[in-house]
C-alpha cells in the first residue's frame, strides 16, 4: 500500500510503497476514502523538517532539553547516534480521516465490513491507503453525512474539546482569535451553543467566512472594529471566553485575550501559540487559564486509546470517542457546515505536490484534503434518484368561476411577486390566508383584500370551496405542506425548491399516488419569461446537440438573512438553483441526466455542468462574489450555427443566418410571475393539463439535489430513474 512519508532530517516528502499493517484485536482495518491535512500542525511539522540542524533545534527547545539529559545519562557519542537514528528514519502525516472498514479484529462488535468510520489519531488516521484502528479512536459515520465531511472529525473533536473547556452558557459572548481551520470550526460551534462570537484573524477572506458560518462580527486584531464589537455586545465589560486558536511566535493574542476578557473570564488555549502571560492584566481580573489537550480525555492515555479501555459515562461524560461521534452527528445534523471549509481537493497520489504546494504559499487553503482511488464507497453513492410518477390521476374537475385561492404564507415574495399579479385578476377570489402570526395574516388580508385570515392551516384545507392552494412559506416547509395540500385534494402552486431532501421528494410523490391528486405548480417562472419565450420562438428548432451558458451573479446576501440557516433552509442553491435548471432545460426541451458540481475555494461559488440525453450541456455558474453593478442573469445557447442571447430580461438577441435583437424593455425586467400565474390560474378554472409536467417538476428537483451531493462526493451524479 501506499502512504505519505517525511525525513525529518532531510526534508524529504514521499509517498512510499509500505507492507499493509495486520489487523490486530480491538481494533479495524480502514481503507481510507478522504484524509484531511491539517494546514496548520501538519505544515508547521513540515517546515521544521526544511530547517537546518539549528532551526530545528530552535523551533522545539523541548527535545533540546531532552538531548541534553540524554548526553548527561549516556554520553554524547550514544546520544548522537540516537538523534541521527531517529532524524534519519521516515515518519507518518496525518491523522484525520474518513474510511470504509476492511477487516474487524477481535472483540470488536460495534462495526462491520462496509461501514463508513471517522478515524482519529496521529498514529493511527495517517495519510495512507489503510490504517489499523483501535476502538476508541473510530466512530461510525451518521447517515447522509458525506465521506469528505466526515474527514474533518478528528478536526472538529479538537474544537469541541475547546470548547467544552470555555464552559459556554446561553448568551454569553466569546472571542476566537485564529480563525484557521480550528478556529472555523470553534465559531460554529460556539454559535450552535447560544454564544455569540466575535472572531479576531488578520486575514478578512477567514473573517468574512466565518461572520458567514455564524460570528456575529470578526475583524483584523489591530482593527479598533473588534473593540467596538465586543463593547456593543457586552456593555463594555469584555467577553465571558476567549478561545486561543493561533500559532506563531507573536504574544499578541495573550495579551489581546487580557484586553478583551471580563473580569473572571475564562481563555482557553487550544492552538499552540507564545503565552507569555502579562502577569498583571491576567492577575488583575482574575483570568482562568485553560488548556485543551486535543480530542479530549484519553488522549495520551495507552489503556483508553490503545486497550480500548472506555471510561465510564458517569465520571467522564466526553471521552475522545464520544466528541468524535458527537461532532458527526452535529455535521450529519446540518448543525455545522464544513463544506465551506474545504478549499482544495487533491488525489492521493499528488500528495508531496500538494504539500509543497501549500509550504511554498502556491496553494492557499484552510483545509485540503486527499481522496483516494475509488473503493466501493464513490462507486455506490454518486447518484440522485429521480422518482417516476406512478399515479392515474382523477379527471381534473374544472373550478367554478371565481377561481377561489388560497395563501400559506405571505412574506416578502408573496407580497411582492405573486399578489399583485392575482389582486386585479378577473375571476380569481384571495379566499385566505394562512400565516403562523395573526398580524402578518392581518396585514396581507387589509392590504390585498383576503376575504379571511387566519393561523389554521387546517381549516383551509378542510374547506372544499378553496380550489387552489399557493404555498410560500420558508424553505424547511415546502414539501410537507405540498403533500398535506396534495392529499386535501388541493391544486397546489409551491415556490421553489419543491424538496430539500430525497425523502422529502419521494413523500411529495407518495401523496401525489395515495390521492391520485397530481395537480401540482413549483414557481419556476423564467421559462413564462416573454422575452425569453420570444427568443425560444426565433431561435427555432435545433438538429445537433447544444451548449448552454448561464451566469448568475447572485451577490452576497445580507447578514442575518435567513437564507444563511442552511442547517435548516438548506443550502442558497438549493433555495433558488432549480430556477436556473429548470431554464435550462426548458430551452433544452430535455431533462439532464448528470450532474458535475465544483466550488472554488474560499466561497459559496458553484460551478455546475448538466449533461442531457442528446449530448447537449448546460454550465450554471452560480457565483456571490462577482460586482453588485453587473447585471444578474446572463445566458447564452449555442447550436446549429445558431447564439441565442439573454442579458437579464432586459435585451435578447438572436444570431443565425439572420439577426433578431429584441428592444430594451422600458419597464422592470419581467421575469415570467404573471405569464405563469396566468397559466396556473386557467389550468385550474378549465381542468387542462399544468402548465409544467409533474415528472419535469421532479426531474429539476432531483437535479438541484445532485448539486449537493456532487460536491460531497467530487464526481459526476447520475441522475437515474427510479
Amino acid at each position: 500500500m501506499k502512504q505519505v512519508v517525511q525525513n525529518y532530517k532531510s526534508g524529504e516528502l514521499a509517498v512510499l510503497d509500505v507492507p499493509v499493517p495486520g489487523c490486530k484485536p480491538g481494533g479495524v482495518l480502514v481503507r481510507s476514502v478522504y484524509s484531511l491535512i491539517s494546514t496548520g500542525t501538519e505544515l508547521m511539522k513540515v517546515s521544521e523538517a526544511g530547517m537546518s540542524m539549528l532551526g530545528k533545534a530552535r523551533s522545539r527547545p523541548d527535545q533540546v532539553a531532552k538531548v541534553m539529559q540524554s548526553v548527561a545519562t549516556n554520553g554524547v557519542p550514544a546520544t548522537y547516534r540516537k538523534v541521527m537514528g531517529k532524524l534519519d528514519s521516515y515518519t507518518p502525516l496525518g491523522y484525520s480521516l474518513c474510511g470504509v472498514v476492511e477487516e474487524v479484529g477481535a472483540g470488536i462488535d460495534d462495526v462491520k465490513v462496509g461501514d463508513l468510520v471517522a478515524c482519529a489519531g496521529n498514529e493511527h488516521a495517517l495519510h495512507a491507503e489503510l490504517n489499523w484502528v483501535p476502538k476508541n479512536l473510530y466512530a461510525p459515520v451518521p447517515d447522509g453525512l458525506a465521506p469528505r465531511h466526515a474527514a474533518f472529525g478528528t478536526v472538529g473533536s479538537i474544537a469541541m474539546q475547546g470548547v467544552r473547556q470555555g464552559e459556554p452558557q446561553l448568551g454569553e459572548v466569546a472571542l476566537v482569535i485564529g480563525l484557521g481551520l480550528i478556529g472555523q470550526l470553534v465559531v460554529q460551534l460556539l454559535a450552535a451553543s447560544g454564544v455569540r462570537v466575535v472572531g479576531v484573524d488578520p486575514d478578512p477572506v477567514r473573517c468574512e467566512l466565518a461572520e458567514r458560518l455564524g460570528a456575529a462580527a470578526c475583524g483584523d486584531p489591530e482593527s479598533a472594529a473588534v473593540e467596538a464589537a465586543v463593547a456593543e455586545l457586552t456593555g463594555g465589560h469584555g467577553v465571558d471566553q476567549v478561545y486561543l486558536a493561533a500559532g506563531g511566535g507573536s504574544n499578541q493574542p495573550v495579551e489581546l485575550a487580557a484586553r478583551l476578557c471580563r473580569d473572571r473570564g475564562r481563555v482557553v488555549d487550544i492552538g499552540k501559540c507564545r503565552l507569555d502571560l502579562p502577569w498583571n492584566a491576567y492577575y488583575e481580573k482574575e483570568l482562568d487559564v485553560r488548556f485543551s489537550r486535543s480530542y479530549g480525555p484519553g488522549r495520551y492515555d495507552p489503556a483508553y486509546e490503545i486497550e480500548g479501555r472506555d471510561y465510564p459515562i458517569g465520571y467522564v461524560r466526553w471521552t475522545e470517542r464520544r466528541n468524535l461521534a458527537c461532532f458527526l452527528d452535529l455535521a450529519a445534523r446540518g448543525k455545522v457546515d464544513v463544506e465551506p471549509l474545504i478549499s482544495h481537493v487533491a488525489d492521493f497520489d499528488d500528495a508531496v505536490e500538494t504539500y509543497q504546494r501549500l509550504k511554498d504559499g502556491d496553494l492557499k487553503a484552510i483545509t485540503a484534503l486527499f481522496r483516494y482511488p475509488e473503493q466501493g464507497v464513490e462507486a455506490e453513492s454518486p447518484a440522485v434518484a429521480v422518482p417516476t410518477v406512478n399515479v392515474k390521476p382523477s379527471p381534473a374537475r374544472a373550478a367554478k368561476t371565481p377561481v377561489r385561492l388560497a395563501f400559506v404564507g405571505a412574506g416578502n415574495y408573496a407580497t411582492s411577486m405573486l399578489l399583485p399579479h392575482l389582486t386585479q385578476r378577473d375571476g380569481v377570489e384571495l379566499s385566505t390566508v394562512v400565516t403562523t402570526t395573526a398580524l402578518s395574516a392581518a396585514n396581507a388580508q387589509r392590504k390585498f383584500g383576503f376575504a379571511e385570515a387566519t393561523t389554521d392551516l387546517d381549516a383551509v384545507l378542510g374547506d372544499k370551496s378553496i380550489d387552489a392552494v399557493f404555498v410560500v412559506t420558508r424553505h424547511s416547509s415546502h414539501a410537507e405542506l405540498t403533500r398535506k395540500a396534495l392529499l386535501a385534494g388541493k391544486t397546489v402552486f409551491v415556490e421553489k425548491p419543491l424538496a430539500l431532501t430525497e425523502d422529502e421528494l419521494a413523500g411529495v410523490l407518495a401523496a401525489v399516488e395515495e390521492s391520485g391528486n397530481d395537480r401540482l405548480q413549483v414557481g419556476f417562472n423564467r421559462r413564462f419569461a416573454p422575452l425569453l419565450q420570444e427568443a425560444r420562438q426565433r431561435f427555432g428548432a435545433r438538429t445537433g446537440p447544444a451548449s448552454l451558458r448561464y451566469l448568475v451573479n447572485a451577490g452576497t446576501l445580507a447578514h442575518g438573512s435567513w437564507y444563511l440557516q442552511q442547517g435548516t433552509e438548506g443550502s442558497r442553491f438549493a433555495g433558488e438553483g432549480g430556477h436556473f435548471i429548470d431554464t435550462a432545460s426548458w430551452l433544452l426541451d430535455a431533462d439532464p441526466v448528470s450532474v458535475y458540481a465544483v466550488a472554488p475555494s474560499g466561497n459559496e461559488d458553484l460551478q455546475i455542468v448538466l449533461r442531457y440525453p442528446d449530448g447537449s450541456t448546460a454550465a450554471i455558474s452560480y457565483v456571490t462574489t462577482g460586482a453588485p453593478g453587473f447585471p444578474k442573469e446572463t445566458l447564452d445557447l449555442v447550436a446549429d450555427g445558431k447564439v441565442l442571447r439573454l442579458d437579464d430580461f432586459v435585451r435578447a438577441s438572436v444570431h443565425g443566418r439572420k439577426k433578431w435583437v429584441s428592444s430594451r424593455l422600458p419597464k422592470a425586467r419581467d421575469k415570467g410571475q404573471n405569464a405563469e400565474l396566468a397559466a396556473f390560474i386557467k389550468a385550474v378554472r378549465t381542468g387542462g393539463p399544468m402548465p409544467v409536467p409533474l415528472e419535469s417538476l421532479v426531474a429539476t428537483t432531483a437535479a438541484t439535489l445532485a448539486v449537493q451531493a456532487g460536491l460531497a462526493g467530487g464526481a459526476p451524479v447520475t441522475l437515474a430513474r427510479a
